[in-house]
C-alpha cells in the first residue's frame, strides 16, 4: 500500500485550479463578476485564439488598494464575507476567494489596477502561482487583468479544450449573460480583433435582447411580471412561434446570477405545455429576486447551482406568471406584408388591363400560385374530359378464394407481388379519396389503402438524397432575401459547414454583426417555411458538436420531404394520384416514408366478405 502523504502547494493549487476554471470562459466569467462586485458601470472583455492565448477583462469599478494586491491571490481571501453567518446573506457574485489563486495557478497573470484615492497605479505580475513583478505604474482608476497562454502549465487540460471559435462561442455566451442579468452596465466584448457585442448600460434589457438576438425575437417578447411575499419576477418570455431546438435561448437569473436549475426549466416548460411542440424550448429572460436566506449559493465552486428552500413556490410562480402571460396575448404569427409596388405609367396600366382580360377568361384555377412539381407534369399531360374510369383496364373476372383463417390488413412488403409493380399498372383501379387524405386502391383480389402525405413524402425524399449526392439540387431567389441573428457558435457553425448548407439549397451570406442574410433557399421549399426549417438544420448541427453526420444530413432532408409534400387534408385529383403511384413504383422500397410510417396497407377480398358474413 502506498504511503499517505500530504501533497505540495503547487499540486494543491493545481487540483483546486480544476474545479473553479475549466476553460478560458470561467476564466472570463469570474473576472467579469468581480468587476460587478467592483461596481463598474462599464467592462470590456478582450479575447484572442477564443481566450487560450489572451484575455484581457477592463473595468472602472473602485480598484484594490496597493496593500491588499497581493492577498488577493492567495487562496480563500476574499472582501465580500468575513464569517460563516455571511453564507445566509449572500449578495455578491463572488465569495468563495478562490478565483484569482486558480487562475493564477494555470496561467501567466498580469494586473494593473487603481483607487480613485490613490495617487499611481499598481502592477502585480504572478505566473502559474509564483510572484514574477510588483511595481508602481500610471493606470486611469479601475482594474484590468491581462491572462496569457491558459494551462500552459498543465497540458492535459489544454488539450481538452475545444477549436478557438468554440471557445470564443462559450466566451460570447456568458457575455450574453452577464449583459441581461446586469442592464445598467455597458459591456463590450472584442475577439480576435472584431467587435462582437456592445450594450449601452441604460438599463433596458429589450434593447440588449434587440441587439444580441435581433428584431424577430424582440418583436416577439411578452413582458412578465409577479410578485410573493419571498419571491419577485420581472422580465420578457417570447411568443411560442420563436421557439428553438435547444434551450440555448432560456436565461434566467437569481439575484443578478446566471445559474442552471432543473425546477426552473421544468417550470418554463410546464407553463410553454400546448403552446409549444414537443422538443421545443421557448425564448425567456427573466430576473428573479428571492430573499438571500432562502438560497444555499455555496453548492459548488462554480456558483452555477443554488439550492432554494421555497421550491414548490417558485415553480408555481412561474408557471402561473408564464402561462397567464401568454394567454392574454394574441399568439397568431404576424404574416409579413411585401412591400407595396409602385404605380405603374399609364401606357403599363393600359397593357396589364389588357393582359388582365384575357387572363380572366382562363379557369380560375390557372391563376393561383405555381403548382408542385407532380401537378405540373399533371397539367402537360392532361386531356380532355371523360368518364372517370374511362381507358382503364378493370378485371372483372370472378376469383374462388379457399376458405383460409382470417387475416388482418397489414403493411405491405418487398417480397410480394406489388400493386405498384409496371405489370400491376393495366389492372389497377383508383376508386377514390377517404377523408380527403388516403387512396382507395382495387388490385385483383384485394384493396389497397395509400397514405398521399406518407407517399409523396417518400418521393420527394428519395429525390432529395439522390440529388444531394449528384449536388444537384436547386436554389430559389428570395426577394426580399431573408435576414437571421444568430449566435457566435452558430456563425461559426454555418461558415465551417457553409457547403453543406448549398448542398442543400442555401445560399448564406455574412450581413454584418450576428446577422446572416439567406438569398436562396431550396426550390421546392418556396414560400413553405423555410426560414423554419433553415433553424431546425442549424440547430441539430449546433447539438452535434461541430461534426454532421450523414444521420444529421439525412434526417434534414426528411424534415424538406415532409414540408414539401402534400397533406392529409387536401384534396388530390385522380390524375395526379396516378401519377403518384407511377412514381412510387420507380422506387426502390416505396413502402415506408423517410420517418418509418407505411405508405400502403392492403385487405384482402376475403377478409372484406368475411366481416359482412358472406363467408362463415
Amino acid at each position: 500500500m502506498a504511503k499517505i502523504q500530504l501533497l505540495d502547494q503547487k499540486t494543491i493549487d493545481n487540483i483546486a485550479a480544476g474545479e473553479v476554471i475549466e476553460r478560458p470562459a470561467s476564466v472570463v466569467k469570474e473576472l467579469v463578476e468581480n468587476a460587478i462586485d467592483a461596481s463598474a458601470s462599464a467592462v470590456t472583455v478582450e479575447i484572442k485564439d477564443g481566450g487560450m492565448t489572451l484575455i484581457r477583462v477592463t473595468d472602472n469599478g473602485c480598484g484594490i488598494p496597493k496593500d491588499q494586491v497581493k492577498t488577493a491571490f492567495l487562496r480563500h481571501a476574499t472582501s465580500k464575507i468575513q464569517s460563516v453567518e455571511d453564507l445566509m446573506t449572500v449578495s455578491s457574485l463572488g465569495f468563495r476567494g478562490e478565483a484569482l489563486s486558480s487562475i493564477s495557478a494555470v496561467a501567466q497573470v498580469e494586473l494593473v489596477t487603481k483607487t480613485a484615492e490613490g495617487f499611481s497605479g499598481v502592477s502585480y505580475k504572478i505566473y502559474g502561482g509564483q510572484e514574477e513583478d510588483f511595481c508602481d505604474i500610471g493606470a486611469p482608476d479601475g482594474t484590468t487583468f491581462l491572462v496569457k497562454n491558459l494551462f500552459y502549465n498543465t497540458p492535459a487540460r489544454r488539450k481538452f479544450l475545444k477549436s478557438p471559435a468554440a471557445e470564443a462561442g462559450y466566451v460570447e455566451q456568458i457575455m450574453v449573460h452577464m449583459a441581461l442579468s446586469h442592464p445598467e452596465i455597458s459591456f463590450k466584448f472584442i475577439s480576435s480583433n472584431k467587435n462582437k457585442m456592445y450594450t449601452a448600460g441604460n438599463g433596458k434589457v429589450k434593447d440588449i435582447i434587440y441587439h444580441i438576438y435581433g428584431r424577430e425575437i424582440a418583436r416577439a417578447l411578452i413582458p412578465v411580471e409577479a410578485e410573493t411575499e419571498n419571491v419577485s419576477l420581472r422580465g420578457f418570455v417570447g411568443k411560442p412561434h420563436v421557439s428553438r431546438g435547444n434551450r440555448n435561448y432560456e436565461s434566467y437569473f437569481i439575484n443578478g446570477r446566471y445559474i442552471k436549475s432543473a425546477l426552473i426549466y421544468r417550470a418554463i416548460e410546464e407553463a410553454y405545455k400546448t403552446f409549444t411542440m414537443t422538443h421545443k424550448y421557448p425564448f425567456v429572460c427573466l430576473e428573479l429576486s428571492i430573499r438571500p436566506e432562502l438560497l444555499d449559493v455555496n453548492v459548488h465552486p462554480t456558483k452555477m447551482e443554488i439550492r432554494f428552500e421555497n421550491g414548490n413556490e417558485i415553480f408555481d410562480l412561474l408557471v402561473e406568471s408564464i402561462r397567464k402571460a401568454l394567454l392574454q396575448q394574441d399568439l397568431i404569427p404576424e404574416v409579413q406584408v411585401s412591400k407595396e409596388k409602385k404605380k405603374p405609367e399609364p401606357a403599363e396600366r393600359a397593357a396589364a388591363e389588357k393582359k388582365g382580360s384575357e387572363e380572366s377568361e382562363r379557369p380560375k384555377k390557372l391563376k393561383e400560385k405555381m403548382p408542385e412539381s407532380f401537378e405540373t407534369v399533371r397539367r402537360q399531360k392532361q386531356q380532355p374530359k371523360k368518364a372517370v374510369y374511362a381507358g382503364v383496364n378493370y378485371n372483372t373476372k370472378r376469383r374462388e378464394f379457399p376458405q383460409e383463417k382470417q387475416t388482418p390488413a397489414y403493411q405491405m412488403t418487398l417480397n410480394e407481388t406489388s400493386v405498384l409493380e409496371e405489370k400491376a399498372k393495366p389492372d389497377r383501379r383508383v376508386i377514390g379519396q377517404l377523408f380527403q387524405t388516403y387512396w382507395l386502391i382495387e388490385y385483383e383480389d384485394q384493396l389497397f389503402i395509400m397514405d398521399q402525405h406518407a407517399a409523396h413524402e417518400k418521393v420527394n425524399y428519395e429525390r432529395l438524397i439522390r440529388n444531394f449526392k449528384n449536388k444537384e439540387i436547386y436554389s430559389q431567389g428570395l426577394e426580399p432575401p431573408m435576414v437571421i441573428t444568430v449566435s457566435m457558435a452558430e456563425a461559426e457553425v454555418l461558415s465551417q459547414y457553409k457547403d453543406v448548407f448549398v448542398q442543400l439549397g442555401f445560399l448564406i451570406e455574412s450581413f454584418g454583426g450576428n446577422e446572416f442574410c439567406i438569398r436562396e433557399v431550396p426550390a421546392n421549399l418556396y414560400g413553405i417555411g423555410e426560414r423554419e426549417l433553415f433553424i431546425e438544420l442549424l440547430d441539430s448541427i449546433s447539438r452535434e458538436a461541430g461534426t454532421v453526420s450523414v444521420d444529421v444530413i439525412s434526417a434534414k432532408l426528411a424534415s424538406m420531404a415532409c414540408k414539401m409534400s402534400i397533406k392529409g387534408n387536401q384534396k388530390v385529383s385522380l390524375p395526379e394520384v396516378e401519377h403518384l403511384l407511377d412514381e412510387l413504383m420507380k422506387l426502390e422500397n416505396p413502402y415506408q416514408c423517410p420517418h418509418g410510417r407505411p405508405t400502403i396497407i392492403k385487405m384482402s377480398r376475403y377478409e372484406i366478405e368475411k366481416k359482412f358474413k358472406r363467408i362463415v
